[in-house]
C-alpha cells in the first residue's frame, strides 16, 4: 500500500512529554491481552498516560488557551493520481456548514517529539462512560512510530471557551495495523479518559453517541470537525453530510464530499444517529473528498478493549 503523509508527523520520533514529567509507562508500546469479550489481542494496541492524579492535573495545565491555539493540525494525506480524483458533481462544491457546539463533540490536543497537535474527536457510550473516538493517528503516529502524550479532549469547544472542562486521557488504544504498518484501512483509536475532580465519568457529563459495527456501505453520514487548515481556523464546528462512495484507491474505506481541512481528523461519522467511522485522510489531489475507515470487527476489537478498561 502507499505509504501515507501525515503532515508535521514524522514516523519513529521519540515520544516526548513537553513540559509535564513523564512516567515509566510512557516507554514502548504493549500488545494488551484479551480482556473482555470480543477482544482479539493480536489487533489491539495499548499505552497508560496519565494515571495518577497529579499526573492528570499536569496534562490539564499543559494545555493552555495559547498551546491550543498554536497546536499543529495533524493533516493525513495519501498520494493521489488519475484513478482517485474524484468527478462527480457534488464534489465540485462541498460544503462543510458551521454548526453550534455539541457537548458530545469536542477537540483532542496531544504531543509527539515533543510537538503540539490538534484533531477531533467525539465521546462514546461504553460501560466505563469514558471513551472518546477518534483516528488513530490522533493518537498514534503509526508506521511503528511513538504513541502521543498530554492526550486531552475539550468537550464543546469554542472560540477558546471550554464550557465542560479538560479531560485527560488514562489509556490509548488503536489498531495493530495503524501502529505497526500505517493502515488507513484501520486507522481508528479511543482514548479512555479519567474521570474530573468530583469523579464524573465524562459521558455522565456530556452525553454520548452510541457506537455501531458491520454496517451496510454506502450509508448517508454527517461528519463533524473543527478544520484548523485554511480557509477555516480551527475555532468552531463544522460539518459536511453525504453519501459514502468506495475510496477508488482499493481502500475498503469509504469517502463522503466534504472540504474540511486538518485539524477535522477523528471528527465522528454520525449516520442514523450511531456513530459509525471518523474523519482519517484525503488524497493529495482531491481536497473534496474525506475518507474514513470502516468500522468492522477489527476496530469494534480495540472498542471493546477501551470500553472495558
Amino acid at each position: 500500500m502507499r505509504r501515507p503523509v501525515i503532515r508535521s508527523l514524522l514516523a519513529g520520533a521519540a515520544l516526548v512529554v513537553s513540559g509535564i514529567a513523564a512516567t515509566p509507562a510512557l516507554a514502548g508500546t504493549d500488545v494488551t491481552p484479551a480482556t473482555a469479550d470480543g477482544v482479539r489481542a493480536s489487533e489491539v494496541v495499548h499505552q497508560e498516560l496519565a494515571t495518577t492524579r497529579a499526573q492528570q492535573r499536569a496534562a490539564e495545565a499543559y494545555w493552555t488557551p495559547e498551546r491550543m491555539r498554536s497546536a499543529i493540525p495533524a493533516d493525513a494525506t495519501l498520494p493521489g493520481d488519475a484513478s482517485t480524483a474524484s468527478a462527480t458533481a457534488q464534489d465540485i462544491a462541498p460544503a462543510a456548514v458551521p454548526e453550534n457546539p455539541r457537548p458530545q463533540l469536542g477537540k483532542v490536543f496531544f504531543t509527539i517529539g515533543g510537538v503540539n497537535y490538534v484533531c477531533s474527536g467525539t465521546a462514546t457510550n461504553s460501560g466505563n462512560g469514558d471513551v472518546v473516538t477518534t483516528a488513530g493517528h490522533c493518537l498514534h503516529e503509526g508506521g511503528g512510530g511513538s504513541f502521543a502524550s498530554a492526550f486531552t479532549f475539550v468537550p464543546a469547544y469554542n472560540n477558546g471557551s471550554a464550557p465542560y472542562g479538560q479531560w485527560s486521557a488514562s489509556d490509548l488504544y488503536t489498531t495493530s495495523g495503524w501502529a505497526n504498518s500505517g493502515d488507513f484501512n484501520v486507522d481508528a483509536g479511543f482514548a479512555v479518559m479519567n474521570e474530573n475532580s468530583s469523579g464524573q465519568s465524562l459521558t455522565s457529563v456530556v452525553g454520548s453517541y452510541p457506537i455501531a459495527f458491520n454496517l451496510s456501505r454506502g450509508l448517508t453520514y454527517t461528519s463533524y470537525g473543527y478544520p484548523a487548515g485554511p480557509p477555516f481556523n480551527g475555532q468552531t464546528l463544522y460539518s459536511c453530510t453525504g453519501a459514502a462512495r468506495l475510496d477508488p484507491g482499493g481502500q475498503t474505506t469509504q469517502g463522503i464530499t466534504c472540504d474540511m481541512t486538518g485539524g477535522s481528523s477523528g471528527g465522528g461519522w454520525i449516520t442514523g444517529g450511531q456513530l459509525n467511522s471518523v474523519n482519517s485522510y484525503k488524497y493529495t489531489n482531491d481536497p473534496n473528498t474525506m475518507y474514513g475507515p470502516y468500522f468492522g470487527s477489527t476496530i469494534q476489537s480495540v472498542y471493546n478493549a477501551a470500553a472495558a478498561a
